[in-house]
């Protein structure tokens, strides 16, 4: 039995079956076994691969894209510039090299990294040195400035807990334990104003999942953005709303019991963008896309003939790299992208007018 299992096992016998929430925030952040906090959970030797290890087109397009906003809102001599969970500092990298051809864009930015992992923060460190990155654990650190960000894959990663209708009331759905494995039980929930405003007609044995930590960092980035202007961009897989099991977990590039073996793979769930843009209070929020028609429309397509043609013959790895982040069957249509920006200013580039 792996120790992080018999960690959890071990709590849930003296406090009571856990929320999938505290569930996934141990398995993804305990210092010693959580699955962030190893070496590389990132590319071929870990479990999953993100659209910035595919390719630098998506760093340089969403960073050309952040430039413009910049200046579209009159250039800020200083600012704040963030990523949620950079992971090794790959899209980040890319970014800040196609934003090195926008005069004063590199200068006036402060660079800010919202990041857990000791593991991750080395692979950061390595990457952004000539940048100087300041880490940051929580949102709430971010300076009160001009903001402009980006998340890439963060939110979907953040805990999540799960609810059950049965007929008039609510059942929250925990991990507990029985015959030394880890095992999901319903327990009934005394009532969550959140879950019946949104959720009132729900269907029975229809499971909904609330994510409150996504809604509070949103709601924090759009603070600061309303007060000092700025923009973000936020990319994930999911759908505008909630409804079903969408807790999974990857090994290996593959799917897995997620209760199987704890630290071992990654966590995750789909995002209620719909939630996100309810918690965006005092800006505005565009229109969901798809990551397909987000990249199409900042020219990947003709970003992707450029790098062929000085690559020298590496047409076919870049019109594959094209394929998997815009093609319909691959990223295109799963993972989706909104984006913040002040009320009265130009929306940012990329979404749809």
């Amino acid at each position: 039995m792996g120790e992080l299992k018999r960690k959890l096992l071990q709590e849930i016998d003296e406090s009571g079956p856990l929320p999938i929430s505290r569930f996934m925030k141990v398995c993804l952040l305990d210092r010693e076994h959580g699955y962030y906090c190893q070496a590389d959970p990132i590319g071929a030797a870990g479990s999953f691969t993100t659209a910035p290890e595919i390719s630098q087109m998506f760093g340089e397009l969403i960073g050309l894209a952040i430039g413009q906003a910049w200046l579209d809102q009159g250039s800020p001599s200083s600012f704040t510039l963030a990523e949620l969970g950079p992971g090794r500092g790959t899209m980040m990298t890319d970014f800040l090299r196609a934003t090195a051809g926008i005069p004063g864009f590199n200068q006036a930015a402060r660079l800010h990294l919202v990041e857990k992992s000791h593991a991750l923060r080395q692979w950061q460190a390595r990457m952004l040195a000539s940048h100087s990155p300041t880490w940051c654990l929580d949102i709430d650190e971010i300076p009160d400035l001009p903001l402009f960000l980006v998340a890439n894959e963060f939110f979907d990663a953040l805990p999540i807990r799960q609810f059950r209708r049965r007929d008039s009331r609510w059942q929250e759905i925990m991990i507990g334990s029985g015959n030394g494995q880890l095992r999901y039980e319903d327990r009934d929930h005394p009532g969550c104003p959140a879950l019946d405003r949104r959720f009132a007609g729900a269907r029975p044995d229809a499971i909904i999942e609330l994510r409150p930590e996504a809604e509070r960092i949103i709601g924090r980035i759009a603070d600061i953005i309303a007060r000092n202007g700025g923009g973000a961009i936020i990319v994930d897989y999911g759908e505008d709303g909630s409804l079903g099991d969408t807790f999974q977990a990857v090994r290996d590039h593959l799917p897995t019991d997620p209760l199987a073996e704890p630290g071992a793979a990654d966590l995750t769930a789909h995002v209620d963008f719909a939630a996100l843009a309810g918690s965006a209070g005092g800006v505005a929020v565009t229109g969901l896309t798809t990551q397909g028609d987000f990249l199409s429309r900042l020219g990947i397509g003709q970003r992707a003939r450029s790098l062929s043609k000085s690559a020298g013959g590496a047409l076919h790895e870049h019109e594959a790299a094209l394929d998997r982040l815009i093609g319909p069957d691959q990223m295109g249509h799963l993972f989706k992208v909104i984006g913040l920006h002040p009320h009265g200013s130009a929306p940012l580039p990329g979404f749809a007018s």
